[in-house]
């Protein structure tokens, strides 16, 4: 399958592009400098440049079977990429014809922000990751109003340590069995396998150990 993997040298960005090409898949990878992937010359097709650029969102998008938006910014930036890029990726893929989108989101974000405990609604919620949530909203808004097949997934925080390939996911409350957490390289194999399944077609699927 040809994949266009958006905030392809982010957090989870590096671990999808690495189990897609693990996978067999043939990969355009767009981000602002690609070579930091250091993957050998002929690996993945690269488009350099900003996401919030109509040309290179195109360019990235075009002859794709599938994408998959993986954008991630600092816990207190304010800029807005997640939802600009986003946007600018949903018009690529209309103007192009290409249906499949997954793109990463996170626990909090929408209707599952009721959902975390005490100390995440009432006081990390609305300061620390105040800029965060609120750019995933948006950006959730743009995927759900974009006509194209979504999904969202929405993972907890993430773990440094290795992945597990077991996980919760598709749950919708937290308690002492969630642990609000999930290595990247779990989230990244869980969108893949997003890609050509219908389970969370049109949904949002929390993830977490």
């Amino acid at each position: 399958m040809k994949l266009a993997i958006f905030g392809a040298t982010g957090t989870v960005g590096r671990h999808l592009v690495a189990q897609a090409l693990e996978r067999g898949h043939e990969v355009t990878v767009q981000a602002r400098r690609p070579e930091r992937l250091g993957l050998p010359e002929g690996a993945v097709r690269a488009v350099a440049g900003d996401v919030r650029d109509p040309e290179v969102a195109a360019r990235a998008v075009a002859g794709q079977d599938a994408v998959i938006c993986a954008i991630g910014m600092p816990l207190l930036d304010r800029s807005g990429l997640r939802a600009a890029g986003t946007a600018a990726i949903v018009r690529a893929m209309q103007d192009a014809g290409v249906r499949r989108l997954v793109c990463l989101s996170a626990l909090g974000a929408g209707e599952s922000r009721g959902w975390l405990p005490w100390r995440y609604r009432r006081i990390l919620a609305p300061t620390l990751m105040r800029w965060m949530f609120a750019d995933h909203d948006a950006q959730e808004r743009i995927v759900r109003e974009s006509g194209l097949d979504w999904t969202l997934a929405r993972p907890g925080n993430f773990d440094p340590g290795p992945a597990r390939g077991d996980f919760l996911h598709g749950f919708t409350r937290i308690d002492r069995s969630v642990a609000i957490r999930i290595a990247p390289g779990d989230v990244a194999g869980f969108m893949l396998g997003q890609v050509g399944a219908r389970d969370y077609l049109h949904r949002a699927a929390a993830l977490s150990w």
